[in-house]
């Protein structure tokens, strides 16, 4: 039961590490599509959304406070 979920969190955090820095830089920064993209790439590793959700809640919520608290003079 853990398994599962600690899989869907390491693999946000990790997405997130990843690819914020990269959206922070665009000039227009849309949270659902960052959600929607992050779906996706989890389901082609066969990590479901829900599995995602489990631990951390809202995966919208998350990317956003990702990306409002994103440092740009921190490197990853």
């Amino acid at each position: 039961m853990f398994a599962m979920s600690t899989r869907g969190t390491n693999f946000l955090h990790q997405w997130l590490a990843n690819t914020v820095p990269e959206a922070v830089g665009t000039d227009v920064i849309s949270v659902s599509e960052l959600a929607q993209k992050l779906f996706a790439d989890a389901k082609a590793l066969g990590i479901s959304s829900t599995e995602i959700e489990e631990d951390t809640g809202s995966a919208y919520e998350t990317i956003l406070d990702a990306i409002v608290h994103h440092d740009p003079g921190v490197a990853g």
